[in-house]
């Protein structure tokens, strides 16, 4: 089989560049191992008419204003701004930190405008490593021992399967902090969940004539039968080039779904739990678009190694390879015929929106 341009993988990335190069006339072939696109976005209707995010859950946000008329080009939004709160101590607490998570945590109250000095103190009286060497000296740099260990120690432990001090200092950036009340966990200017589902966005972007897709299609049992002049490829990085320099490590989620009786689970649509149960966090899915059902379906979130991969882990020993790994895809790009873009084919940390931003950008040039 010939093709002009093959895309490996429907996620935001192969969607994103199969829609701008069929719009400039490309014939493109998307071939995806999963039986449904838009890869881990992909969303569904439960039989409670609830839409439930199959992969955990995915809030779209972006200060990015090509990126979000993008999307608004193949969905309506349901302009919903995410609030996340953490049950720590036996109490339900804002998360990001803000004025009111240091009420929860410390029992004072205090000003806005002092919140600043107040964790600088927190910070001036722990003990880190700078500059940072780790996850855990980024943390506590910023808001000391007291909200890392209330906070982030033990849902990092459950998140990644490590010590923290084992993981590496970009894992944590840069920590959200609040000096305000502003219980949202993002505060990009543009936020929301499409109205009718991710697979709906994607499927709409992806109705086009120069789009042809294979799903239920494994690339790797099949490439040798494909013949294209440019190939996409968003898959696993290392697979891509059969382990050859060992194996990259990623983080897997077990996601175990319930259905209650009830209306409403928990006031919010996530809920952390970093210190208490095995679970990292609980979503219910009819905050998103605010469905009115009278039962509700959550997800409990359960981490581990093996699996579909969803994270990848940014450990000393990962990076080296990815290092290794990047220097043959720059090789193959040189040469004109492939393209390598997203999460996974580059063993790099996107949000949704630095994916398409980076597809929309990595198209220009096909």
């Amino acid at each position: 089989m010939n093709c002009d341009l093959l895309i490996v993988g429907a996620g935001l990335a192969g969607s994103t560049v199969a829609r701008m190069l069929a719009e400039k006339g490309r014939k493109v072939l998307i071939v995806e191992q999963h039986k449904h696109i838009a890869g881990h976005c992909y969303d569904y209707k439960d039989q409670e008419g609830i839409t439930v995010h199959k992969y955990g859950p995915h809030i779209f946000h972006t200060n990015n204003k090509k990126v979000w008329d993008f999307v608004n080009r193949f969905t309506e939004f349901n302009y919903y701004q995410h609030r996340v709160l953490s049950y720590a101590d036996g109490n339900y607490v804002p998360f990001p930190i803000n004025r009111d998570t240091i009420k929860e945590v410390f029992g004072i109250e205090i000003p806005t405008f002092e919140i600043n000095e107040f964790l600088k103190k927190e910070v001036e009286k722990s003990k880190f490593n700078d500059p940072p060497k780790n996850f855990k000296d980024v943390v506590v740099s910023q808001v000391g021992e007291k909200l890392y260990e209330t906070f982030f120690k033990n849902y990092t432990w459950k998140q990644w399967g490590r010590d923290p001090q084992e993981l590496a200092p970009e894992v944590a950036k840069r920590i959200p902090v609040r000096e305000n009340r502003d219980k949202r966990y993002f505060s990009d200017k543009y936020q929301g969940i499409p109205k009718n589902g991710y697979a709906q966005m994607v499927e709409n972007m992806l109705d086009h004539e120069n789009i042809s897709i294979l799903l239920g299609m494994n690339y790797f049992d099949i490439k040798d039968q494909i013949k294209a002049n440019i190939t996409i490829y968003t898959g696993e990085l290392d697979r891509f080039f059969d382990y050859k320099y060992g194996k990259l490590e990623y983080r897997s989620l077990e996601l175990r779904l319930k259905t209650f009786d009830q209306e409403y689970y928990q006031p919010v649509a996530t809920v952390n739990y970093p210190n208490d149960y095995d679970w990292t966090r609980i979503t219910e899915f009819k905050h998103f678009l605010n469905e009115k059902t009278n039962k509700t379906t959550v997800c409990f979130e359960y981490p581990k190694a093996e699996g579909e991969p969803y994270y990848i882990v940014m450990t000393d020993e990962n990076m080296k390879k990815r290092e290794q790994y990047m220097e043959e895809v720059k090789k193959l790009e040189e040469q004109g015929n492939f393209l390598f873009v997203g999460r996974l084919a580059e063993y790099k940390y996107y949000n949704m929106d630095q994916v398409i931003g980076e597809a929309l950008t990595r198209s220009v040039r096909i």
